[in-house]
């Protein structure tokens, strides 16, 4: 039989079971991470006396160059050889003889695969926390060049009351520090080995899997075997927090859309980060961010798939598991892609200050401030609610706006309205008035900046450890 595990089978497999079961059209993106685990793994074989020093050598030769060939694109896949922990072992055997048949001494390939996705997201949990981190900076490099930019904050979509325009990229800034810190949370359980582990129930031979685990620079081992091949927990975790990080980028998109319309006119982006019309030369259509919100749906879908994969699967491997990895690497790539493109974007955008002061001088979303000022002239606050309530329907009724009107007509809603009404009513004030913390007050905002500037420094150094840890 040509197959490595063929022995117990007297009939070659269907073609079209073959091709079926195979994922090495996919896995083949875990060649590194395997050959990696590899050598972990026969090195450990040498230190406890399971495989000849002589025979590990060569197979860590031969192992390096399988490397090689990999990273300069020269490995040759089969299906016939079903996945990537198959094909470098049938490589590895053509490249140094029967020898190689050694290295899967005292493993599976349900051990094996495992260890794979685990140095495969670890990586990638390093990498987004690093493409997070550029797309804070691009955010607040816009904050700082905004803090005396005003602009019409919502609710329900409609205008609510005046704020800094850095106040608002502050918040997507605090968004993506909980991504960064999730990242951060989820690289602990991912740093653990499942090699070792056998195909569910350990192995017979003498093996050192902490030795392993050193070698990989994982932070321990698991400590139930049948865990440690059937635990997908690592990757739906990524999933989950790759989800929401989508969902704040779609948000921020929406923004995105919305304010580089003729309806806003609050930004304008790159011409680098939009495309035209076939048919409208006049079009600037913001594709990023629109295709950003929807790619956003296929990353919930890889999470729904996977879980509803493992929903009902016994201990310990099975071979639904291998539905694992395609969502992942799509997910990887969506992400990974949207990040890239984010941060350049953001940092590109030319903010329209002019317009955003005129909305806001365009509203009553200084509203609230005059029930404040009349709260304070010891007016009880649901009487203030209602004259300021009217107040304003009597300037929609005459096509005003409050700082329109006269003191006249606001004594005609209460006697405790005086001159100091129009300073109260000015949006630097109304801004400022948000003098606590969290707030919209320039202040505030500024020391908002200064301490998401030191989480960013602090988020750069554990990238850099953690990224030296991964090698």
């Amino acid at each position: 039989m040509s197959k490595l595990w063929g022995g117990r089978f007297t009939k070659q497999t269907n073609r079209l079971v073959e091709e079926y079961t195979a994922s090495i059209g996919f896995d083949k993106a875990l060649a590194e991470e395997d050959v990696q685990g590899s050598l972990a793994h026969v090195t450990m074989l040498g230190k406890c006396g399971i495989v000849p020093e002589e025979d590990v050598e060569k197979i860590k030769e031969g192992l390096h160059t399988i490397l090689q060939k990999i990273r300069r694109g020269e490995l040759e896949y089969s299906v016939a050889d079903e996945d990537i922990h198959m094909n470098i072992e049938k490589q590895l055997i053509d490249e140094v003889g029967p020898v190689g048949g050694k290295l899967h001494t005292g493993r599976s390939r349900n051990d094996q695969v495992a260890t794979d996705m685990h140095l495969y997201l670890r990586k990638r949990v390093i990498e987004f926390a690093g493409l997070l981190q550029n797309l804070q900076e691009a955010l607040l490099g816009q904050a700082k060049a905004n803090l005396d930019t005003i602009v019409p904050g919502y609710t329900h979509l409609q205008r609510a009351q005046p704020i800094l325009f850095a106040h608002h990229l502050m918040a997507y800034v605090s968004m993506f520090q909980r991504d960064i810190e999730r990242l951060q949370d989820s690289y602990k359980r991912i740093n653990v080995l499942p090699l070792g582990a056998g195909a569910l129930a350990g192995t017979t031979f003498p093996i050192d899997r902490h030795f392993v685990a050193e070698q990989l620079h994982f932070d321990g081992a698991y400590e139930n075997s049948l865990d440690a091949v059937s635990d997908r927990d690592f990757i739906i975790e990524f999933l989950s927090n790759a989800s929401m990080i989508m969902m704040h980028l779609s948000r921020l998109s929406e923004e995105l859309v919305l304010w580089s319309s003729t309806e806003f006119r609050f930004i304008e982006l790159d011409d680098a980060f939009c495309t035209g019309s076939s048919i409208m030369p006049q079009k600037k259509n913001p594709d990023v961010p629109e295709l950003v919100r929807g790619k956003t749906g296929r990353v919930y879908g890889n999470l729904m798939g996977l879980l509803t994969v493992l929903k009902s699967l016994p201990l310990a491997y099975n071979k639904d598991m291998q539905e694992d990895k395609e969502g992942m690497f799509d997910t990887v790539a969506t992400l990974q892609g949207a990040l890239q493109l984010f941060a350049p974007m953001i940092a590109t955008m030319k903010v329209n200050k002019e317009r955003m002061r005129e909305a806001v001088n365009q509203d009553f979303s200084n509203a609230t401030d005059i029930a404040d000022f009349l709260v304070g002239k010891g007016l009880p606050f649901r009487q203030a609610h209602e004259v300021i309530g009217k107040t304003v329907l009597y300037c929609i009724q005459h096509g005003k706006y409050l700082l329109d009107l006269s003191l006249e007509e606001f004594k005609q809603f209460s006697p405790l309205f005086d001159d100091s009404i129009y300073q109260v009513l000015q949006p630097e004030t109304v801004v400022n008035a948000r003098n606590v913390y969290g707030g919209t007050a320039s202040g505030q905002v500024a020391a908002a900046i200064g301490r998401a500037e030191r989480k960013l420094e602090s988020g750069r150094a554990w990238v850099q450890e953690y990224e030296e840890k991964s090698k």
